[in-house]
């Protein structure tokens, strides 16, 4: 009973308009019993002259999770679903307006806002654990990786300049993957054998140094390793005139 109620009143603030432009809105009732579409609506018939009637089944437009985001209800989006008739089109550009967004951010009953127009969705980062034996790790490091690269300060002298120390490649984004799968990078296919994973190397084309011979369990031990340690400090951008 109480839902009919909060229908007819939404109902009966809706103002009569001329017939022609207008259309119906499916409105989920966990929505309407907010109260917000008696604030939205009437303010946006009145500024378009196009009525609405709410549906508690089909619509013509429809608020749910799928179509075009509108507004935030806490941590739900609402989207804005419609076929393609004008008056629905104009409904979804006027929420998405300065005017729509204004007057959606306005509805705060009792002093509190419900609803919000920043619909901009954070996309979740998957973090993947690691689990490699981080003194294998490190060990392996040294002795597989360490005649190129800085693996600490251990061996930061013993290294060629020119490659990346652990500690620098540890700021990229993508070090993770860099390092799961370093072993497929250049110059490392050309002297680097991975266990049941890498083809041997073709008889008229041997390494040009000797050869670095590790397992996917050596891999995810380094891998580990290298993310306990802490990235390189690069200091605040080179500020330019």
């Amino acid at each position: 009973m109480l839902i009919k109620v909060v229908i007819l009143i939404i109902l009966m603030t809706n103002p009569v308009w001329a017939q022609g432009k207008m259309f119906t809105l499916h409105v989920p009732i966990e929505l309407a019993e907010t109260g917000f579409m008696k604030h939205l609506l009437p303010r946006f018939s009145l500024k378009t002259g196009v009525r609405i009637t709410i549906s508690l089944e089909t619509g013509e437009a429809t608020f749910g999770s799928d179509g075009k985001p509108v507004f935030r209800q806490n941590d739900k989006i609402w989207h804005l679903s419609r076929t393609n008739d004008a008056d629905t089109e104009v409904f979804e550009a006027w929420l998405l307006s300065d005017v729509g967004k204004r007057t959606i951010e306005a509805y705060a009953p009792n002093g509190n806002v419900l609803f919000s127009s920043d619909v901009a969705q954070v996309d979740e980062i998957e973090v993947v654990a690691l689990t490699g034996d981080l003194g294998l790790g490190e060990a392996v490091s040294f002795e597989k990786c360490g005649r190129c690269h800085a693996i600490n300060e251990t061996n930061r002298m013993d290294t060629i300049g020119s490659s990346p120390s652990f500690a620098l490649m540890r700021t990229f984004p993508d070090w993770q993957s860099r390092f799961e799968s370093f072993f497929v990078l250049r110059p490392h296919p050309s002297f680097t054998q991975v266990k049941d994973i890498t083809e041997p190397f073709p008889d008229n084309l041997p390494p040009p140094i000797i050869p670095i011979e590790l397992t996917v369990h050596e891999i995810e031990a380094i891998t580990a390793y290298v993310g306990s340690i802490e990235p390189a400090d690069l200091g605040a951008p080179i500020q330019t005139q």
